[in-house]
């Protein structure tokens, strides 16, 4: 483990100011912060949130706090890990996350629309199986560096949410409902529509990282997503369902922002499993944007969408429609 003076360097010189430091190191506690606590430092700024989309639960928080701090970023993607992790678990297993995983600050939320998948195939249970090995550990990972400023798991919307998106996509009629746990391929499907946009979400901050440990940290986390989204790819190009990935993507690209940077697994009629430019570069998402997706909305709003009551923590404002 890394010494309490060593992790309380890499801390200090990754906060934005010294109230961002003294609040962090007050309520995580640097003497606590293991490897685990370092590398999840760097879990978060790969991020690059910046203080795009931040709002304040703290009321020591003013105006001039212009960037969000360390543990509002753990917790920004905490929030999001909660929304993977369950969503794979209910899917292998039946249930999500337990008691243990989900208490912390803020208003502590259930999972609604959850169950397992009845997989046809030995093949592709053992795929989501372990995908849902790693989403767990993600959470367990950032809740031990965060400790006592830990933000509770917020309500997340796994019924509601999907036939919304799905309609929205052209997935569906207006009418149909999409449950993303009735089949193999619902579940897939549902998968790409996350696991892309979490890629893009640490791609985005790779120029914010300067210290080498947390850029080696975030390295290793973006490599696992960037593994679960081609292997999801993957197995929906095999299945035929090439054409409702595309519908998916637009979708995406319509909420958050004018760029038109996101790709479904189908180009001009041919496989298209890496979502990569001209130079073979994947783009990057911010916050806000992320949040677009995540609320369903492409205007600047807190809650929505698999978020019904919105994120726990300082950042969970989407970006507002340019």
């Amino acid at each position: 483990m890394f010494g309490k003076r060593y992790t309380q360097q890499l801390v200090e010189r990754s906060a934005e100011n010294a109230t961002d430091r003294r609040r962090f190191l007050k309520a995580a506690g640097a003497a606590g912060l293991g490897v685990a606590g370092a590398g999840a430092l760097g879990t978060a700024l790969s991020l690059g949130l910046g203080s795009a989309g931040a709002t304040s639960q703290y009321p020591e928080k003013n105006a001039q706090d212009a960037a969000a701090s360390d543990a509002a970023v753990l917790n920004f993607a905490l929030n999001l890990e909660y929304l993977e992790a369950n969503l794979y678990s209910f899917a292998v297993y039946g249930y999500g996350l337990n008691e243990k995983y989900v208490n912390g600050i803020g208003n502590l939320g259930k999972v609604s629309g959850g169950h397992a998948v009845k997989f046809k195939s030995e093949h592709t249970k053992q795929i989501v199986q372990e995908i849902a090995g790693d989403e767990v550990a993600h959470v367990t990972f950032l809740r031990k560096a965060l400790d006592k400023a830990a933000v509770a798991q917020p309500e997340i919307d796994f019924q509601n949410s999907f036939t919304a998106a799905m309609q929205a996509a052209g997935v569906i009629k207006e009418g149909q409902t999409f449950d993303p746990f009735a089949s193999e391929n619902n579940f897939l499907l549902a998968a790409f529509l996350f696991e892309d946009v979490g890629v893009s979400a640490y791609k985005g901050a790779a120029p914010l990282v300067n210290n080498k440990t947390f850029l080696d940290a975030a390295a290793g986390i973006l490599a696992v997503e960037a593994y679960h989204a081609g292997i999801v790819r993957g197995q929906l190009f095999e299945r035929g369902l090439g054409d409702i990935t595309n519908k998916i993507s637009d979708a995406r690209d319509s909420l958050d922002g004018k760029a038109d940077d996101d790709e479904g697994v189908l180009k001009d009629g041919k496989a298209n499993l890496v979502p990569a430019d001209a130079n073979g570069i994947a783009f990057g998402r911010s916050a806000d944007r992320v949040l677009n997706i995540a609320y369903l909305n492409p205007d600047k709003v807190s809650s929505g969408g698999f978020y019904p009551r919105g994120l726990n923590g300082d950042i969970a404002t989407s970006g507002a429609k340019e």
